[in-house]
């Protein structure tokens, strides 16, 4: 099956098709000509993982997948959240997302956190949606740099060692968007689809 990957971020891309590996056929939008995304104006994960996945479906008649992901700490009562890209504020980088969020858990103890990922697919007759979610907690500064986004200052449940420092292989057998992306695969063979 032929599906477009409703993103511009060429981290999530890597790393949709390292767990995908042969059982999708995937394309970037950029692949299928599309160069506007929609405008994430939701308020949850799911909405806003729907709206990115029907704009580029809408467009290119195509299977659509589209996620969306953010990270969650408890100190900060589930923050930054669906704000997590823009943590630091609009055009923030992975950097001054970072920074901001070490400035404001600077004096936590609870440093518990967790990534939450939602995965929409739209399809003629079909959207489907999948939620995964990987336990860890905050680093007091970054390590390694492997990754992207919040990755060198997350520490996985059951390891001593951030996501930025473990290997791709790892780290994809573990995240919340393979956990997403594994139901949303028994979702599509659940309906009899070809996967």
């Amino acid at each position: 099956m032929k599906i477009v990957l409703a993103t511009k971020n060429k981290g999530k891309v890597a790393e949709f098709a390292s767990i995908l590996g042969d059982k999708f056929e995937l394309i970037t939008q950029a692949e299928a000509g599309i160069t506007e995304s929609a405008e994430e104006n939701g308020t949850t994960y799911a909405e806003n993982s729907r709206l990115k996945a029907k704009f580029i479906f809408e467009k290119t008649g195509l299977p659509t997948m589209a996620d969306d992901s953010g990270l969650e700490c408890d100190a900060l009562d589930g923050a930054p959240g669906v704000y997590t890209a823009r943590f630091a504020g609009e055009g923030a980088t992975d950097s001054t997302n970072i920074d901001k969020l070490l400035a404001v858990l600077d004096e936590e103890e609870n440093r518990k956190a967790r990534f939450v990922a939602h995965i929409t697919l739209v399809m003629e007759n079909y959207e489907i949606h999948c939620e995964g979610t990987l336990n860890g907690e905050i680093t007091r500064g970054r390590r390694g740099s492997n990754g992207f986004g919040y990755d060198p200052v997350f520490i996985p449940e059951g390891y001593d060692k951030t996501l930025a420092e473990l290997d791709d292989e790892v780290k994809n057998s573990i995240s919340h968007r393979r956990k997403a992306i594994e139901k949303m695969q028994k979702a599509l063979s659940d309906l009899n689809l070809n996967v």
